[in-house]
């Protein structure tokens, strides 16, 4: 898919509009030449080729229950049945089950042919070697047993191209047999932390200094997404300095900037961008925190590199990383269609905001006693200590003033 044409270098858009223009250029981009990796190796990352039965799961009708393999009409009539073997997990079923008998039988051990139920421990009275169902309780032909195939059938697409490797579907892959998975390789993604006020993590800041903690809340979240990050020098409020950053980050498959893209004098990100050959498809989206967002891209010979400049205030960098960085990261991983999550929930309490946009507040979506959110109070984007004690993010529309408790409100997952 060819990328739509850029527009003019300064452009402020709607949140909805931003959106929008990330997820058309996602649409244009493919994951990396896929390459084979063992089924460890691989959590996180996106399947290339799908994950295929190599039998039926399961390949036999399957007890889920300890208890006994019989007939669910003879158990049904009353009568004592006779209790003619057992079967363990791993065995295989040999003798049919024939009128009048029972087999004792473990969980996960294949029903043997003749039984059409198996009726748990606890539902019966033993005697010696004869059982009966227990007084007050029924049965059923099929009840407690996975038939052959129920889950899968082989040759059957069980994990498809595309998904994200998860902890399940590593579990699902080795039932499988499959002990390699192609895989998209994890992109490149240059960070870069501008501003002189930056000082690395191991120092102790003066008095107006802060430590350089979006460098390293990107990477989690670049992590968190699949991809590989690579964290650059903090770059200084300095032209040359700014821009040999930038030629360094341009190594990579994507690169984001953090800090000096608002309207400072010494907000230089846009500057040395444009100097560069900088094509720009946004230069601010009508969001709080978050508005000085930018998103464009550069050349790279014949290998165009995306960019995005977000904004130095934390909260700022983390809400616009989730909303648009990770569309485009989900393409660049080979999984197109990724996105920010969101949900709904219901308001805890009255939420006031002034119009005109689109605002993500930090909030605490709470289980008990009953599901709901509620915004958590707060300095603005900067207070990365209220946001670290929340768990989303609440969406308020930018012509609602109001977000009244007990309407649904939509959040942001983090």
């Amino acid at each position: 898919m060819k990328a739509p044409p850029f527009p003019s270098p300064s452009r402020v858009v709607s949140y909805t509009d931003a959106s929008r223009i990330v997820r058309e250029h996602a649409g244009g981009l493919a994951g990396h030449t896929p390459h084979s990796t063992s089924l460890l190796d691989a959590l996180g990352m996106v399947l290339a080729e799908p994950v295929r039965g190599d039998r039926d799961q399961p390949p036999f009708p399957r007890s889920t229950r300890d208890g006994f393999a019989c007939r669910a009409g003879d158990l049904a009539s009353g009568q004592a049945l006779n209790i003619t073997g057992l079967i363990r997990a791993g065995e295989a079923a040999l003798r049919p089950v024939k009128a009048g008998e029972a087999v004792e039988i473990m969980t996960g051990a294949p029903v043997p042919p003749g039984a059409d139920c198996v009726v748990m421990v606890e539902h019966v009275q033993r005697h010696h070697d004869t059982i009966r169902l227990a007084q007050n309780r029924n049965i059923m032909a099929g009840e407690n047993i996975v038939p052959t195939g129920a889950e899968a059938r082989a040759g059957e697409v069980i994990v498809p191209r595309g998904s994200r490797i998860s902890t399940a579907q590593v579990a699902v892959a080795a039932a499988c047999g499959v002990a390699q998975l192609s895989v998209f390789a994890r992109p490149r993604v240059a960070i870069v932390a501008t501003g002189d006020e930056l000082v690395e993590v191991e120092q102790k800041p003066l008095l107006h200094q802060i430590r350089n903690s979006n460098s390293y809340s990107i990477a989690a979240q670049v992590l968190a997404a699949g991809a590989q990050p690579v964290r650059l020098a903090i770059a200084r409020d300095e032209r040359e300095q700014l821009e040999a950053s930038i030629r360094t980050a341009l190594q990579s498959d994507l690169v984001l900037l953090s800090g000096g893209v608002s309207m400072g004098k010494y907000d230089l990100v846009e500057e040395v961008l444009l100097a560069l050959g900088a094509e720009f498809f946004f230069t601010g989206a009508l969001i709080q925190p978050g508005k000085p967002v930018v998103f464009g891209r550069l050349p790279v010979e014949d290998r165009p590199v995306y960019f995005f400049g977000l904004p130095g205030n934390p909260v700022s960098t983390m809400v616009t990383f989730s909303l648009f960085v990770e569309p485009l990261l989900g393409a660049l991983c080979g999984e197109p269609g990724r996105g920010p999550r969101f949900a709904q929930a219901r308001l805890a309490h009255d939420v006031q905001v002034k119009t005109g946009l689109t605002r993500f507040l930090p909030a605490i979506l709470r289980s008990a006693p009953a599901p709901a959110v509620e915004a958590v109070a707060w300095q603005g984007s900067g207070d990365i200590a209220s946001t670290s004690r929340s768990n989303c993010f609440l969406m308020v529309p930018p012509d609602r003033p109001l977000l009244p408790a007990g309407e649904t409100a939509t959040i942001l997952l983090a």
